[in-house]
């Protein structure tokens, strides 16, 4: 600790630092850096698939590595493209495109935004952390049926 002194006497006082909070709670503002530049990376990266059509030859999208590598449609394949109707207004193209893209979506924001009340040091999402167990395994479960079946002729209707 760093002490001034006053006048000619030799007592000390303690030198005053501004504190890194600014009063609510106990949070740091670096600590909302990471959420806060994750949730501009990703409006950059929606407007990006807004301009550019995933479906259009020469578009600068990567694939997906996992159809590169196996040539199998794994549960996120179609995503890019979902993504891409439903910010240019064609929800039934997204959801032909991949039929659980509302999971992942609201994943995603529940998840940043859980982030995001971490950061802020706030209380965890209340019904986020009381979710029942089997909840996330079935829908982990109906994700992997759904990679499964989207990759057989029966169900070729699920492939993006």
């Amino acid at each position: 600790m760093r002490h001034m002194h006053i006048g000619t006497s030799q007592a000390t006082a303690p030198l005053v630092v501004a504190s890194p909070t600014d009063g609510i709670g106990s949070f740091t503002r670096r600590a909302l850096v990471a959420p806060i530049a994750c949730g501009c990376a990703a409006v950059a990266a929606a407007v990006y698939v807004a301009v550019n059509d995933p479906t259009a030859s020469g578009t600068h999208l990567p694939a997906c590595p996992f159809y590169l590598m196996t040539g199998l449609w794994c549960p996120g394949c179609g995503l890019t493209r979902a993504t891409h109707a439903l910010l240019r207004g064609d929800v039934a193209a997204a959801f032909g495109f991949n039929l659980f893209f509302p999971l992942f979506l609201g994943g995603f924001v529940v998840g940043w935004w859980a982030w995001m009340r971490r950061a802020r040091d706030r209380a965890p999402i209340a019904w986020l952390i009381k979710l029942p167990l089997w909840m996330p395994i079935a829908a982990g479960s109906a994700l992997i049926v759904f990679a499964v079946l989207r990759n057989t002729d029966t169900f070729a209707v699920l492939a993006p």
